[in-house]
């Protein structure tokens, strides 16, 4: 089992020329494995977290609702964002400057096999992050990613949370709102959720910009306890 995770930072890099690198890291590990079955091998697997920020763009889901995006074609151009339907779950999300996503793209063989551990875990890192910075966050039943001000009236999200597996491989991630200009969500309907509203650490602090490498590395550091991993 392989535990080691490699760590690459795109800074920023257009939505879809990164979809295509996943893609091409997912189907080299996929590729791979079903190599080390029909033929018998065990050659280790490899695991890789992209950390990435993207130019404002808009993705849906496979199980999402077109009806979630508010703008039109031109007025998309207008706001200069990008609009994509791709194939992890979840619903409708916004994704631009000041935000820092994350892509694990594991074998998850090489740590657990449950799904569901795995995305608890991610939305743990999340959390174990922001209460570094004295902020109390949650989960919402139902709802992936992690909140704010759970059942209550002033419940928000900070992160949302997508992925997709295959052959217990992962792509797609999170989204963590850091810096990022929360206007752009007022074009969607957050995750097909009415009625909550989204916010930033930023905000939440009520500063003027927070440290993002700071951030990842509070980040990457829950994520090697929860994964009992070693990033290179």
């Amino acid at each position: 089992m392989n535990k080691k995770i490699q760590l690459q930072d795109l800074g920023s890099k257009d939505y879809k020329a990164t979809w295509e690198y996943q893609e091409e890291l997912f189907k080299d590990i996929v590729d791979l494995k079903i190599r080390n079955r029909r033929e018998e091998l065990d050659l280790e697997t490899p695991n890789y977290l992209l950390f990435v920020e993207h130019p404002h763009v808009y993705t849906l889901g496979k199980s999402g609702d077109f009806e979630n995006l508010l703008l039109n074609e031109k007025q998309l151009e207008a706001k200069g964002a990008t609009f994509y339907k791709i194939n992890r779950g979840g619903d409708i999300t916004y994704h631009g400057p000041g935000q820092i996503v994350g892509y694990p793209i594991l074998d998850l063989e090489n740590f657990f096999t449950d799904i569901h551990k795995y995305l608890r875990f991610l939305e743990e890192s999340i959390i174990l992050t922001l209460e570094e910075y004295g902020l109390k966050c949650g989960r919402s039943d139902g709802e992936t990613g992690v909140w704010l001000d759970v059942g209550t009236p002033f419940a928000r999200k900070i992160c949302a949370l997508g992925v997709r597996a295959s052959r217990w491989v992962t792509m797609h991630g999170f989204a963590l709102n850091v810096n990022v200009d929360l206007g752009y969500f007022d074009n969607i309907i957050p995750c097909g959720i009415r009625g909550k509203g989204v916010t930033s650490l930023q905000v939440e602090l009520g500063v003027e910009r927070v440290d993002e490498a700071e951030v990842k590395a509070k980040i990457i550091k829950h994520l090697t306890h929860l994964f009992e991993a070693e990033f290179v």
